[in-house]
């Protein structure tokens, strides 16, 4: 059985949607995690998956 993993990825706020649903169609992924960057431009998703 595959192991989950967490990935995290920092990206502008407006490409969250289409990384995260790109993300879904690859991998069985749960919740997504969603906090801002340091400087409040970007956005971190945490996201834990797991290979099909």
């Amino acid at each position: 059985m595959p192991r989950p993993f967490e990935i995290r990825i920092i990206c502008p706020p407006g490409d969250a949607d289409r990384i995260t649903a790109a993300l879904a169609r690859t991998f069985t992924t749960g919740p997504v995690r969603t906090y801002p960057t340091r400087d409040s431009r970007k956005v971190r998703l945490y996201i834990i998956a797991v290979p099909r």
